[in-house]
């Protein structure tokens, strides 16, 4: 058996924090149907931060009821502070993602507030977690910037790994590290994962790259050397962040996808129904940046009978 690969579609979260248009709780449930319909079973459908500051988000608690009734997936959603964690537990998600940056400057720009601060908040969040009611709810703990940063330049690598080592400490059932800027290269990836893996022993450990200068699926490939076998990812290439002006978004799932494929892991997924899926976004949201070799170039002939003799 070909070993498994997670990939997490963020398109709902990451994706479409930016875009112009608003979209239906409707169409994000549709989204998040198909999403799981083509094979992708971890979906980050919301985000439960403020409205005024993400309005796309203003019907996150609606998104999420409807993600958890529509079933056949795990569905996640991303929180900055306690008291977005507290919505998220409320309404009974499986999985939350807390996130902070590894950045002093952009922790502050993004959650006003140190990033101590932000780790102290996480113990707080675990806290709750386990005086919450009901079955248990995994916490992922992410660590934005860690790879470097548009605001203050250099991250130190020995600053990312402490952060991880308190997260884990604390309480994080897994550990998520960002290219929150699309800085990384695969050289700086397989050094930084190898020492974040090594520092959080068999806790579990998940990347988040952006392809903002064309290197995010051969930043996969050294995470994937480094050991680590769980990737976010968001259809047509959507997303990026706000204090990366210009920055394209994240990795494309529906490459993404076909590159582990093609190396031989298994990640549960139908490329030919994410390009579908994707082909249907776009007439969504007119005006946007979309990035993709598969939807433009279309799979390989010798690709079905690959994945067949591998089966």
């Amino acid at each position: 058996m070909r070993e498994r690969v997670h990939v997490r579609e963020v398109g709902l979260r990451d994706g479409i924090q930016m875009v112009k248009t608003m979209l239906s709780t409707a169409r994000k449930l549709g989204w998040c149907e198909a999403t799981a319909a083509a094979g992708i079973r971890d979906i980050e459908v919301t985000s439960f931060v403020p409205a005024k500051v993400v309005p796309q988000f203003s019907d996150a608690e609606e998104v999420a009821r409807g993600a958890l009734a529509l079933g056949g997936f795990t569905a996640s959603a991303l929180v900055p502070n306690l008291k977005g964690a507290e919505r998220a537990f409320a309404i009974g998600l499986p999985l939350v993602n807390y996130v902070l940056s590894a950045s002093e400057a952009h922790n502050l720009a993004n959650v006003r507030r140190t990033t101590d601060e932000s780790i102290a908040d996480f113990a707080r969040i675990v806290a709750a977690r386990d005086a919450h009611p009901g079955p248990r709810i995994a916490l992922g703990a992410g660590i934005a910037t860690a790879f470097g940063c548009t605001i203050s330049g250099a991250v130190a690598e020995a600053r990312v790994v402490a952060i991880a080592e308190h997260l884990a400490a604390a309480g994080a059932d897994e550990i998520i590290v960002a290219d929150t800027v699309g800085y990384a290269d695969p050289r700086q990836v397989g050094r930084l994962l190898g020492k974040v893996v090594a520092a959080v022993g068999r806790l579990p450990v998940a990347c988040h790259f952006h392809d903002t200068r064309g290197l995010g699926l051969a930043n996969v490939v050294a995470a994937l050397d480094a050991g680590v076998r769980r990737f976010d990812a968001s259809l047509a290439g959507l997303g990026g962040c706000p204090f990366a002006p210009g920055a394209t978004g994240n990795i494309n799932t529906e490459d993404t996808v076909y590159m582990l494929e093609q190396l031989g892991f298994d990640t549960g997924a139908d490329v030919e129904a994410l390009v579908a899926l994707r082909r249907e976004v776009e007439s969504w949201l007119p005006g946007e940046r979309f990035s993709g070799a598969i939807a433009r170039a279309g799979l390989p002939k010798t690709y079905r009978a690959r994945l067949d003799a591998a089966a």
